[in-house]
């Protein structure tokens, strides 16, 4: 045996003596420490899983697991996921991927649209997560204070109108929004819950009219909630007072 052999065998002797030294107390951490590697290992696999959106991989790898972990006392509730689950939950992540790819297209269609009609100064639009949001300022649809629309309101809800009208298989959430200042005390609103309600519902109530079907439509008060820049002037309060539709794709459109 080689003197670098020796050493080897020397330190792993004395690593044993230390370890078979040490308090029950002070060698606890281990138990924990194994714990945390078996969850990591868990948690990894599962990224690999559904990422790669092979539902028999996916099962394989929870059935690895399980063998991995056979004997040991951890347990955890996701190495009892069964076969059919593991497929279910594979098909759920596929779908959502689906629709945020048909969701970009749509967007992608919107901006086009904007360009086209003219829209792309007036509605600010953005794309979240497979929502996609069209923003109005509240001065284009409505007066200073009013709930009723104005006649450029009217226009720029047609050419929205329009654009919905192409996309039947979104559903269209109309919030409505304030700044912070509430009404004056001699205003016949209450607060600016009620403003911003009667606002987002009198958006809903021209699409209605105007063809959009009614299971397409809600509408929400949000008042000076969400805020889109902090409300300590003229200007970023202007920008908060808005109005927002928010398309999301129904299932099975």
């Amino acid at each position: 045996m080689t003197n670098k052999e020796n050493e080897t065998l020397g330190w792993h002797s004395l690593a044993e003596e230390a370890v078979q030294d040490e308090p029950e107390e002070e060698r606890s951490w281990l138990t924990t420490f194994a714990d945390l590697s078996l969850l990591l290992m868990v948690f990894f696999v599962l990224l690999f899983s559904m990422s790669t959106l092979d539902a028999k991989r996916f099962t394989d790898s929870f059935q690895s697991v399980k063998t991995a972990l056979s004997g040991s006392k951890l347990d955890i509730g996701t190495t009892r996921i069964s076969p059919d689950e593991a497929g279910a939950l594979v098909d759920q992540v596929r779908i959502r991927r689906q629709i945020i790819e048909s969701q970009r297209k749509v967007y992608a269609d919107l901006q086009f649209y904007q360009n086209t009609k003219g829209l792309k100064g007036v509605v600010g639009a953005h794309f979240d997560n497979g929502f996609i949001v069209l923003r109005v300022p509240s001065e284009v649809l409505f007066a200073p204070g009013e709930v009723e629309l104005r006649p450029e309101g009217v226009e720029a809800l047609k050419e929205l109108k329009d654009f919905f009208v192409k996309h039947p298989d979104q559903r269209i959430n109309i919030r409505g929004f304030t700044d912070d200042i509430p009404p004056p005390s001699r205003s016949r609103f209450r607060d600016n819950w009620e403003i911003s309600a009667l606002r987002a519902v009198g958006a809903l109530r021209y699409l209605l009219a105007d063809g959009i079907r009614p299971e397409r439509l809600t509408a929400t008060g949000l008042a000076d909630l969400e805020p889109l820049y902090p409300n300590s002037g003229p200007e970023n309060r202007a920008r908060n007072r808005r109005v927002e539709f928010v398309l999301e794709k129904r299932v099975g459109q």
